[in-house]
């Protein structure tokens, strides 16, 4: 199965078509004036999508089997409180009574009786046909579309056991994440698609426009990015004593104009690359200004009299967050470079410190001179107990990053290191060393 960045970028239109759609229906529903929020195009392994399963909210669902252009499975999962929600606006002028229930007995899972489980069944099906129909429209083809299913549990078993091409493991799947907003409040979902693969190659095969980028190649590189992520975490770890793990990581495929919308908006602090190389592209590294607080007090020795609290940031803390910055690009550079068995070199770390949109507006606009699209490597890094969070975006030029798949050599994804090399890692002193594959310039 081969895919390109036009068959990728009509899938995505085909999403926004269809939450477009699925929105305006909601609307007609609801009386509650909508429209669509961020649509994402996410290829994620059958253990991520698990793990968003695992914060133990309930959660209901309309499941749904594809025939005809696509075939597989679509599912419109909520949190059962924005579904209540939904069901209690579609329900308040006919069924009162059942807008009290709704209030009295909120938090109970067995809350949907025979009236609000049909209406909560008959939402999800409009949703779920708003974006199969907008598919069909994009596709100027026809989807059918069997009876619904009412789903309701806290678990991924309890939605996905049953679809028979549901990804398990370390399987990539393609999935739509779409939000959907009203005037007052967000009304947030995920949309799966499980599309059966020979369905899902044809439907390629008629859309690439290229010779195409092997499916495999694509799982091998979000393989390697994911070795690279963990780099990220331990290297934090090292240069701070803060325990870190990766808690989210995504590959996003986005139109470009979309990324500003996905970062957190707050004052964020952090720092920027411009890599060069097979493939080139930009690394971001952003964290909001009290995990940027701690990782100065933890790498800035005590009484410098320079930290964040002093100063907001001033030359010794930009240099802290500046040097774990710069290793951690090179850290993460270097098990792409060693796999592809290449050269990949990065600039030195640009400090940010700015409203969140703004701090990738100038990464959009260099690459939107040459593509729409972007694949987009999104991870987020906590620590337990401790206020770290750091959200890292791997932008590759589309064009490079085809090249470089094209030549990946899948084989060598476990077997080359991804660790880099590092000499005199202490104090805010520290020079990022190279290591086998990524030229650091500092």
């Amino acid at each position: 199965m081969k895919l390109d960045v036009n068959a990728l970028g009509t899938f995505y239109r085909m999403a926004r078509e269809g939450a477009g759609l699925a929105a305006g229906r909601l609307t007609h529903m609801t009386d509650v004036e909508t429209r669509a929020g961020v649509t994402k195009l996410n290829f994620m392994r059958g253990r991520e999508i698990r793990r968003d399963f695992e914060d133990s909210t309930a959660k209901v669902g309309v499941r749904v089997e594809l025939t005809g252009a696509i075939e597989g499975y679509s599912v419109i999962v909520f949190e059962r409180e924005n579904a209540l929600r939904i069901v209690e606006s579609l329900l308040e002028e006919s069924a009162t009574d059942t807008d009290s229930d709704l209030s009295d007995e909120a938090g109970e899972l067995d809350e949907f009786n025979e009236m609000t489980r049909s209406a909560a069944t008959e939402v999800g099906n409009i949703m779920n046909n708003g974006f199969i129909d907008g598919w069909a429209d994009v596709l100027e083809t026809v989807i059918d579309v069997s009876t619904p299913e009412f789903v309701e549990g806290r678990s991924a078993d309890t939605f996905f056991d049953e679809v028979e091409k549901a990804p398990a493991g370390d399987d990539l799947a393609l999935l739509f994440q779409s939000q959907i907003e009203t005037v007052e409040t967000q009304v947030g979902f995920s949309h799966y698609l499980f599309p059966e693969r020979e369905s899902m190659a044809a439907l390629l095969d008629r859309l690439r426009t290229s010779g195409g980028i092997e499916y495999d190649k694509l799982d091998g590189f979000d393989r390697m990015a994911e070795r690279g992520a963990e780099e990220v975490a331990k290297t934090a770890t090292t240069l701070t004593g803060i325990d870190t793990s990766v808690e989210i990581r995504r590959l996003n495929f986005v139109s470009l104009e979309t990324i500003p919308e996905q970062v957190p908006d707050e004052r964020l602090v952090g720092v920027a690359f411009e890599f060069d190389g097979v493939p080139s592209g930009y690394l971001l590294f952003l964290f909001d200004e009290e995990s940027a607080n701690e990782i100065v007090d933890a790498m800035v020795p005590t009484g410098a009299g320079d930290t964040a609290e002093t100063d907001g940031f001033g030359q010794m803390g930009q240099s802290a967050i500046q040097e774990l910055g710069n290793i951690m690009a090179s850290g993460f550079l270097d098990g792409w470079a060693n796999v592809l068995d290449t050269t990949i070199d990065h600039s030195t770390p640009e400090f940010i410190h700015d409203i969140g949109a703004a701090a990738v507006d100038p990464v959009v606009i260099q690459l939107g001179e040459d593509q729409e699209f972007a694949f987009v490597f999104d991870t987020v890094i906590v620590a337990a107990g401790r206020e770290f969070d750091c959200e890292v975006y791997a932008i590759p030029d589309e064009s490079d990053l085809e090249r470089a798949l094209n030549d990946l050599d899948v084989d060598r994804i476990e077997e080359e290191p991804t660790t880099a090399e590092f000499q005199n890692v202490t104090g805010t002193g520290t020079d990022g060393g190279a290591g086998t594959g990524a030229d650091t310039d500092t």
